[in-house]
């Protein structure tokens, strides 16, 4: 019987997920990459046996075509098939930033005098209702 590595193994052999194991290849690379240059990339793609990288800024590129020799021999070490060459730009979207929304908590100046009519028909909800009215008298 076999194991789900092997049933893992020979579906990621199949053709058919070519592109994933591609993706997958990719991810690995950008992975082993310096800190210095994976903080700089958008995204990498693999084209006409060309590995295109896509970056966030001007200064990247120059540092990526700087380490070109580095990046060749992690290839080798990836072992990742049909790439011949690397191509670095820099794209001319400009990446929005990211604002978180800031929590305000809403405060009423009216207050509530727990004056409501109950017209719960179930005793239990009539009485979660009763509770409520107390904890509003309370407060």
């Amino acid at each position: 019987m076999k194991n789900i590595n092997e049933i893992l193994a020979h579906i990621a052999l199949n053709p058919n997920f070519n592109k994933i194991n591609i993706f997958l290849d990719i991810k690995r690379f950008v992975n082993i990459l310096p800190l210095k240059l994976k903080s700089g990339i958008k995204f990498v793609y693999i084209k006409n046996q060309t590995m295109h990288f896509v970056l966030k800024h001007q200064l990247f590129k120059v540092e990526f075509e700087h380490n070109k020799q580095t990046l060749e021999a992690l290839l080798k070490m990836a072992k990742i098939e049909n790439v011949n060459s690397f191509a670095f730009f820099v794209t001319n979207v400009i990446e929005k930033a990211v604002q978180e929304k800031e929590y305000i908590e809403e405060k009423y100046i009216e207050r509530s005098f727990a004056i409501f009519e109950n017209k719960a028909k179930d005793k239990e909800i009539y009485k979660k209702f009763e509770d409520i009215r107390t904890i509003i008298k309370e407060i």
